[in-house]
Formats: C-alpha cells, sequence, structure tokens
C-alpha cells in the first residue's frame, strides 16, 4: 500500500489565550474531523549527527525528513506509515508506505524489504543508505483536528502536550517522556489551495503570524544536539 499527498502547509504557534481566541472566532466555519481527536506516534530518523534535523534548522529552500508514523501504540500488527517529507518553500509533498509494524522492524533491524510499493520504498532506502540513517527520537502529541464547511479540503489541527524521547524509542507514550513545551498550541493549515480572505482577516486581528515549526528541531535545539 502507498500514499502520495501534494499540498501546501503553514504553521503558527498559538498561546493558550490565543488558541481559544481563535477558536471562539472560527468555529462557526469548522467541522470535526472524522478523527478530531487523536495521539499520533512518530520515529524520526537521522545519524549521529544529526545531519537532516540540523539541515532544516538551517530553513533552506529544501529540506527532507524521514519519519514512521502511527496513531495507535505498537503492536505486531499495528499499520503503520514510514514516510519521506519533502518541502519546498511552503509546498509539501510526503510519500508513503503503509505497513505493519512488525514488518517495519524487519527492515529497520535485518534489512528485509516490506512487500509494498517498490519506488517509494527505493526512495526511503536510498535516504537510508545515503545518511546512514537509524531511529533517533520518540515524538508523541495530542491532535485537534478540524475542516473547513465550505471546503473540506481546507484542514486545520492543533497539536501540543507534545513529549519526546532520545532513549526510550518506541511508538508509545512513557512516563519519563520529555515535554516540549507547557503552554500552547502548534496550529497547521493544510491545503491543495490559498487561505481564504475572511481566515486571514481573522489572523490578523488576534496577531496570529505564520511561523517556520518544526518540532524535532525544536527538540534538537532544546536538547542541545546542535552541529555547525
Amino acid at each position: 500500500m502507498q500514499e502520495i499527498i501534494d499540498r501546501c502547509e503553514q504553521k503558527y504557534f498559538l498561546s493558550n489565550e490565543q488558541y481559544n481566541n481563535f477558536l471562539d472566532k472560527v468555529e462557526k466555519y469548522l467541522k470535526k474531523d472524522k478523527y478530531f481527536s487523536e495521539k499520533i506516534y512518530n520515529i524520526y530518523f537521522d545519524n549521529d549527527n544529526y545531519e537532516l534535523i540540523n539541515i532544516s534548522l538551517d530553513k533552506p529552500v529544501y529540506k527532507e525528513k524521514i519519519r514512521l508514523r502511527s496513531y495507535e501504540e505498537e503492536s505486531n500488527d499495528t499499520m503503520v506509515f514510514l514516510e519521506i517529507k519533502k518541502k519546498y518553500q511552503d509546498h509539501t509533498n510526503k510519500r508513503r508506505i503503509i505497513i505493519k509494524y512488525q514488518d517495519y522492524l524487519k527492515y529497520i533491524e535485518k534489512g528485509i524489504l516490506p512487500e509494498c510499493d517498490r519506488q517509494i520504498l527505493n526512495e526511503i532506502n536510498y535516504c537510508f543508505e545515503r545518511y546512514f540513517l537509524k531511529p533517533k527520537i520518540k515524538v508523541c502529541y495530542d491532535r485537534l483536528s478540524y475542516y473547513l464547511k465550505n471546503d473540506s479540503s481546507f484542514r486545520i489541527t492543533f497539536d501540543n502536550n507534545i513529549q519526546y524521547n532520545f532513549s526510550d524509542i518506541a511508538l508509545i507514550a512513557k512516563n519519563d517522556d520529555k515535554l516540549l513545551f507547557k503552554d500552547g498550541y502548534i496550529m497547521e493549515f493544510k491545503t491543495f489551495k490559498g487561505i481564504p480572505l475572511w481566515l486571514n482577516e481573522i489572523l490578523n486581528e488576534l496577531k496570529i503570524y505564520p511561523t517556520s515549526y518544526s518540532k524535532v528541531g525544536k527538540i534538537v535545539e532544546k536538547e542541545g544536539k546542535i552541529y555547525v
């Protein structure tokens, strides 16, 4: 199985007050997504110098990252997404294969290629070999998802309770996971079009401005794993 997603994404960092004010303004335009409230589990891959993440922190025009994502805690039969995410300016291309967690383990531990779309797997495998990638950081967080009533392709997500771990890298939340920040939300617009004028006006009114925010990048900065 495979999936290709091609769209524009824009992030914003909201204080708790901005989050509440923004929802008050836009809630009448929104519908809750089918998977409105969920826990998202990620494993990010990099080498011992955190090369891909450090490149991303330099804010280049083009960047890429490799991660494993799941919407439930790990078990052998859990379906997971192994993906390569490429970003050029605000345009994002995400190409991923959907496999069982046990097949991911065979790939990462023994180099056994899973049965899936060969083209996308070859792209991912090339990055693993080129950058000497290995599991480096576990990141999990809570997400609330909406879409616009008049445009279901325009999604708005809010992420908070972002936790991470460098030593226990498994698709499961643990008591020793560290919290990235205590208060606030990362809001993201995911769209195939532009941002509606009325939504831009609300953002300006509330002084909410676009930002380049990478969860895993902020984690690496916080932990001092920056290499010049």
